[in-house]
C-alpha cells in the first residue's frame, strides 16, 4: 500500500513539474494568429458548448419575433455586434478576422438555432474569445430583443437589415449606453443620405469652410483612446 501511495506521489509531483516547466518556459504560443491544433481545438470547443448548454437549459424563452423586438435588436445590433459578428452585404472587417476564436458570422443559416444558449452567451459572455458579457449593461429585454433579430439575421437581405437599422432607435438598452465604435461603413449607406451630386456641389458652396474651420471640426470628430490611438466618427 505504501508503495502505491509513494508511486501515485511522485507521479503527481511529476506531472506538476512538467506543468510548471511548460508553463514557465512560455514554450506555448498564444498569439491570435497561431491556431491551436486540431485535437486541443475540438477539446476547447466541445467544453465551450457544454458548457453553455448546461446553464441555457433552465432559461426560459419568451415570445420572440414581434416587430418591436425586431427593429429594438436592429439598433443594437448595428451598434454592438456588426464588426464582429458582420450582416447580410457585410464584408469581414479587420476585427472579425483578426480574432481567434473567429465570431461566427451570425447572418449564415448553417449557425445552430437555440435561442437560450445565444441569450446566455450575449448576457454573460465567453472567456477568452473577446465576446463580451453585455448583461452587465444591457436589461434582459434588450438582450431578447437582440436573440430576436439575430433569429431573423439569416433571413434578410442586405436591403431588409439596412431598413430595420434605420428605422431602429439605434444603441439603447436600459440607460447605460456608451459610445460605441462607429460601424456606418460596415453597411450600405441609408437611400436618404445619397445626395445628387448638382445638390452637393449647391450646399459645398453655401457652407465654405476656412482651413482652420475645417481642421476644428475634423478634430472633434477623433476620438482618443488612453492609448494614445484615434479613432474616427
Amino acid at each position: 500500500m505504501k508503495t502505491v501511495l509513494a508511486t501515485l506521489a511522485l507521479s503527481t509531483l511529476l506531472v506538476a513539474g512538467g506543468a510548471a516547466v511548460v508553463v514557465y518556459s512560455g514554450i506555448i504560443d498564444v498569439g491570435a494568429d497561431a491556431p491551436h491544433s486540431a485535437p486541443l481545438h475540438a477539446v476547447l470547443e466541445t467544453t465551450r458548448e457544454r458548457a453553455v448548454a448546461v446553464r441555457a437549459d433552465d432559461i426560459e424563452v419568451p415570445t420572440l419575433g414581434s416587430a418591436e423586438q425586431i427593429r429594438s435588436g436592429a439598433g443594437n445590433y448595428a451598434a454592438m455586434c456588426v464588426g464582429c459578428h458582420l450582416a447580410p452585404g457585410v464584408e469581414p472587417t479587420e476585427l472579425s478576422q483578426g480574432l481567434y476564436p473567429a465570431p461566427p458570422a451570425l447572418a449564415e443559416s448553417s449557425r445552430d438555432n437555440d435561442p437560450a444558449a445565444t441569450f446566455w452567451v450575449i448576457k454573460h459572455g465567453l472567456k477568452s474569445t473577446g465576446m463580451p458579457a453585455w448583461g452587465r449593461f444591457m436589461e434582459d429585454r434588450y438582450i431578447w430583443s437582440l436573440v430576436a433579430f439575430v433569429e431573423q439575421l439569416p433571413s434578410l437581405t442586405p436591403m431588409e437589415y439596412q431598413t430595420l437599422v434605420d428605422s431602429s432607435d439605434g444603441h439603447q438598452h436600459g440607460g447605460d449606453e456608451t459610445d460605441m465604435h462607429d460601424h456606418s461603413g460596415q453597411h450600405p449607406a441609408p437611400a436618404v443620405d445619397r445626395q445628387p451630386a448638382g445638390e452637393a456641389h449647391h450646399q459645398g458652396v453655401h457652407d465654405e469652410q476656412t482651413p482652420a474651420q475645417s481642421e476644428t471640426a475634423s478634430e472633434a470628430d477623433v476620438h482618443h483612446h488612453p492609448d494614445r490611438s484615434r479613432h474616427v466618427h
